[in-house]
């Protein structure tokens, strides 16, 4: 019995539509950063929890400019507290669709595997005599099993 558990039909026109689209993305969204791994693990994260403790420290900061030193960039940390409201949203929409894609490309793969396997389990029963049985064989190398057995006691000495 064959899986279908997805049926996507793209046109030209929707990859060109989708591929104009991913553009006009990458251009809008230019400012964005790219942080390798060190930079990932060494910056101080700001959870939901500590996203309550940052929101009301700056705005008690802002309501007693007196306590604020010139050089600790309040201006620019407000700043970047609405940018990120702003970019949060429009991160989870994509996350939402980068997920819907990853399964798509999931379901799409376990649908041609399915088929292969059923398709290779004909061949194996059906293609004896057929001529078929030395490329059977070689497609079947992606199974081919690696004779492993079990270390003896004697084997060690």
């Amino acid at each position: 019995m064959g899986q279908n558990l997805i049926s996507l039909d793209l046109n030209e026109a929707e990859l060109a539509a989708i591929d104009a689209a991913l553009s006009t993305l990458e251009d809008q969204l230019g400012g964005l950063i790219d942080l390798d791994a060190e930079q990932r693990r060494s910056l101080p994260k700001m959870g939901d929890k500590s996203e309550a403790f940052c929101r009301q420290t700056l705005n008690l900061l802002a309501q007693n400019p007196q306590l604020v030193p010139p050089g600790l960039g309040l201006d620019e940390a407000r700043r970047d507290l609405a940018h990120l409201d702003v970019l949060r949203s429009r991160t989870n929409r994509l996350r939402q669709l980068v997920g819907r894609a990853e399964d798509s490309e999931i379901a799409l793969g376990s649908d041609v595997m399915r088929a292969a396997l059923e398709g290779y389990a004909l061949l194996k029963l059906m293609g004896k005599g057929s001529g078929l049985e030395t490329l059977r064989q070689d497609i079947g190398a992606r199974f081919g099993r690696r004779a492993s057995r079990a270390k003896s006691p004697t084997d060690a000495a």
